[in-house]
Formats: C-alpha cells, structure tokens, sequence
C-alpha cells in the first residue's frame, strides 16, 4: 500500500457496501471504522438489521467480476464452502412473457451464495486488515460538522439501548452505508444543503422466500430457474440452487398482488408461475423453513449529485443513494462499483470533491436506473410519464425478448447488458439491432402460423 490520506475513515453501516467501501478505504486511511447496531464479526446468517438477507440476493456479472478484482481468489473460497457457479446467459433458464430464452455459455459468472454467506466471506477479507475495526451494536445519531458546516468531521453514536451514552467518533472522512432507511436527505438539510431531490415509483412489489430440500431434479443441466412478471401475468419467480445442496425460491407479484406466507397459499401460489417445474418440484419437496415476505412498496432514488454544494469529508454510497427494483438484482452490484471507483480515487493519492464524487456514483447508476425504471412502467397499473422515448424503447425491448427465445447470441448481449457488463446502448448498435428485427419477425411469424 502507498502513503495514507488521512488518518480515520468512519462508515456508517456493517452492510455488504460498507464492506466493499471498508475495502477501498483500507488503502487510503490509518484506521477504518465500521459501525453497527447488529452483530457481525463472524456472524452466518441473517442479520435484524439485514431483512432481505432471508431472501434471494445475489452479485450481477459485472458485480462479480468486480468483486474479485476487490479480493482475489474469494470466488473460489466460496465454492470451497459449499456455493455452486452460474452463467447468467447459459445455466440459467428464463422465462420471459411465458417463453424460455435461448441459453449459451457466455462467461457471465456468479456465485450463487445466500446474502449471509457473502457477506461473511467478504467480511472475513476486510477483517484481515489491520487497520480496520467493527463497532459492533452501536447506533448512528448523526454527523458532526465544523463551525461553517462545510466539513464533516465526525459522526455521533451510542451504545444501542444506552441513551446518553453519546461518543463522537472524529473523523477526516465520513460514509454513509446504512441503506435505504439513511437519514442523511434529512441531515443535510439540517445542516443548510437544501432538499434532497427524490424519484421513487410505486410498485407494490411483494415477494416470498423458502428454502427447501428436493426430491426430484427440475434443473437438469441448469442452475436457476427465473420467470420474470410481465404486463400479462404480473407474477414471477427466482429458484436457484444454492450453498450447501438447499435451494431457495422467491416468488413474487406487484401492484399489491403478494404472494401468501402460510405454506398452502405458497405452494399455490407457485402453481401459477410461468414455469411448471417451479410447482412441480416444491409440491412433494422438504421445506427447510416457513415462507417470509418482504414489501417492497416503492423504487426510491436520492438525487444527491443534483445539489449545489455538498458538505466535504463525507459521501453516501450503496442503498442510501438508491434502491432500484430488487427483482432485477442490481444494488450489490452497483455498491461494489461504487466502491471500486473510491479505491481508484484512493489509489490516484486524493479524494475528488465529495460533490463530484456523488455525480460520480450518479453516473454509475443512470444505466442501471434508467432500465429498470422502464420495465417497471411496462405494467399499465405502475404510476409514471410514459414518454416517446420510453414507448420506443419498451417496444424495442420487446423485439429483444422474442429474438432471444431462438437466438442465443442475443441472449448473451440482452444478459451482458442486464449484468451490467455492457452499457444498453450495446444492444442498440445499428447491426445488433437489425439482428433483433429480423429474428423476431420470424419468431412472430412462425407463432401465427
């Protein structure tokens, strides 16, 4: 590691972001502090303060790769333990408006370990550091700023469940990781920033999990079976194996269309997906667990990079800038780019502006943003200006889809760009597109016979 600049960086969250943020930091700072309400050093399982650790989460392709580049050989040390590979666009089987895509092997790897799992593992790694320390059961009260509030030099905290026990904990840097329930809109305003700008959209997304040992195999040479919710039948689901011979199935439904927490209705409601197999293996299988339900009722993105000035020694990464759509799997990922463009910065001997560091992480998420954004609008109950250029690119989307039910080549460029690896304008480039057109007009004409 090269010279240090600065001597405490405070991260506000244990979370997998902060972990991939302490990573960067790890570089850059003396000491490296994470704090949290819960537990975590050696912690397996779900956390309290980590809901959606009970259900299906998982790392992009661009996430993975990234995810090694942040630590070397953790790929491996997770298959070690027990977590199968999958290829996005080749062992894993979607169902898009009821039709199966055409697989390939397209070297679009991840590793299918359970949230918990993960996050152990990478915790592990950033423990190694010698530098870095975890506050564990410890709650955020705030930010301490200078005398001008144009610096934050600090963060206040306390014991959990000791009021009155508040310690400062100075500071040259400070991160907020603490997700979506971040308070800092709030504290910026406090402290004279203006209003944080929003954007969120109404989704009512519900979704199910359970995990389960089978009896049969409905996976053959798959990994995963995916059936994504569309305009005509607003219900989907996420199976996949996972570590340790357990496999885990989420089910889901928008617009308040929740899937139900006693086994039955589960099981029923699975009876509905668009792939069969779903039902068929659950039916007679041994269930491990109950179903939990999360809500999910809205998208929520915090437009910080839109401020006029932004108070120096602090930034806010991860879930607390923005939580997308988490059917399409895309917020880890987008920490861990986060996370990967801090430690360039870390590298280069010098911070950016806190201001151009957020615009930074903007950009990063725009792509992510914009396509979620536009499959949510594709369901008529959904909220939202449905522009020209939005009904453009739906449409195009579409041709996408039906060329990817007999092309496996668009296959893998839809699922590069869905992954994350490449930007969507990949998929509009004039020869991509003519592909698309000319396949799926064959597609449709052999279905009308």
């Amino acid at each position: 590691m090269g010279a240090k600049i600065g001597k405490r960086a405070v991260l506000l969250g244990g979370s997998i972001a902060a972990l991939f943020a302490a990573r960067a930091l790890a570089e850059g700072y003396e000491e490296v502090v994470l704090v949290d309400r819960d537990e975590l050093v050696g912690v397996r399982e779900a956390r309290r303060g980590a809901p959606q650790g009970r259900h299906i989460n998982g790392l992009l392709a661009a996430g993975s790769r990234t995810m090694e580049e942040l630590f070397p050989e953790i790929t491996a040390e997770m298959v070690r333990d027990g977590c199968p590979l999958t290829d996005l666009a080749g062992t894993v089987r979607w169902y898009f408006n009821g039709i199966p895509l055409a697989q390939t092997r397209a070297g679009l790897t991840n590793v299918a370990a359970r949230r918990p799992l993960m996050e152990y593992h990478v915790r592990e790694r950033v423990q190694a550091y010698d530098n870095v320390t975890f506050m564990e059961k410890y709650d955020v009260l705030g930010l301490v700023a200078n005398d001008d509030n144009s610096r934050i030099v600090g963060a206040r905290i306390q014991p959990h469940g000791r009021e009155g026990e508040e310690i400062v904990l100075d500071a040259d840097l400070v991160v907020d990781v603490t997700g979506r329930g971040s308070r800092a809109a709030g504290w910026l305003t406090e402290l004279g920033y203006g209003r944080v700008e929003e954007d969120a959209t109404k989704i009512g997304l519900g979704y199910a999990s359970r995990h389960y040992v089978l009896k049969s195999d409905p996976f053959g040479k798959d990994h995963s079976i995916i059936a994504v919710a569309s305009p005509d039948r607003p219900r989907g689901c996420i199976f996949t194996k996972t570590d340790h011979g357990t496999v885990e199935l989420t089910i889901y439904g928008i617009l308040g269309d929740h899937p139900p927490t006693d086994p039955e209705g589960f099981t029923a409601f699975a009876k509905t997906l668009a792939a069969p197999e779903v039902y068929e293996a659950i039916v007679d299988a041994e269930p491990i667990d109950d179903p939990v339900l999360y809500k999910f009722p809205t998208t929520l993105r915090r437009r910080y990079e839109k401020l006029g000035r932004f108070p120096e020694g602090f930034l806010i990464i991860g879930d607390a800038v923005c939580t997308p759509n988490p059917v399409f799997a895309q917020a880890q990922t987008l920490a861990v780019l986060e996370a990967k463009a801090l430690l360039a910065h870390v590298r280069a001997g010098r911070l950016p502006s806190s201001l151009d560091f957020q615009r930074e992480v903007g950009r990063i998420i725009d792509p992510a943003w914009e396509m979620t954004h536009a499959i949510d609008l594709s369901f008529p109950g959904v909220e939202g200006h449905r522009g020209a250029k939005l009904k453009m690119m739906q449409a195009y989307m579409q041709r996408v889809i039906i060329a990817a039910t007999a092309d496996p080549g668009v296959t893998e460029a839809f699922m590069r760009s869905a992954g994350l690896v490449d930007m969507p304008q990949a998929l509009m480039r004039p020869a991509f597109m003519m592909r698309v057109l000319r396949t799926s007009s064959r597609v449709l004409a052999a279905a009308k016979g």
